[in-house]
């Protein structure tokens, strides 16, 4: 039988709300970059140029008196480009380097949603983890092409954790 205690729910002060919730075999991540879609980048993907954001996502161990060991790291990479021709939008989800999904709309909405927000991603295993140990997932998120201020209202870019306990 395998129990899970505590899903974590964090909200860094940029806006990104992380929910590591553990079913059967994985502990699947819900995140959300409630600042992200700013003026200038709404402005730079309407110009045609193709615009990336970046989750670095790190399952990492609590090691009391220590330095937290990072257990496994997943990329999950969004891209978007607007044909200014036909209008649409070309979203491609990216997780570790591999196409997950692809997706063309002319809703600017579902561009807003598809580049943000991600709903239970199966990122890791819980076949790397001990039992009853704290662990906590770490997002940092990124966008290219970055002047500076200009595509991310952070600069370099923003992160946020949420804690979680893993129980068999």
């Amino acid at each position: 039988m395998l129990l899970v205690a505590a899903t974590g729910v964090a909200i860094a002060a940029e806006g990104l709300r992380i929910v590591p919730l553990v079913r059967d075999d994985l502990v699947l991540v819900t995140f959300e970059l409630a600042d992200g879609f700013t003026d200038e980048v709404r402005a730079a993907i309407r110009s045609g140029l193709k615009t990336t954001f970046t989750y670095t996502v790190d399952l990492r161990l609590e090691v009391p008196v220590w330095v937290d060991r990072t257990i496994a790291t997943t990329v999950v990479t969004n891209s978007v480009e607007y044909d200014n021709l036909t209008r649409l939008h070309s979203v491609v989800r990216m997780l570790d380097g591999k196409v997950q999904a692809a997706q063309v709309t002319d809703s600017e909405a579902s561009v807003r949603q598809l580049m943000t927000s991600f709903q239970r991603l199966p990122l890791f295993r819980t076949s790397i983890l001990e039992p009853n140990r704290e662990y906590y997932v770490r997002i940092s998120a990124t966008a290219r092409p970055s002047n500076g201020a200009f595509l991310w209202p952070w600069g370099s870019g923003t992160s946020g954790q949420a804690k979680f306990t893993f129980i068999r």
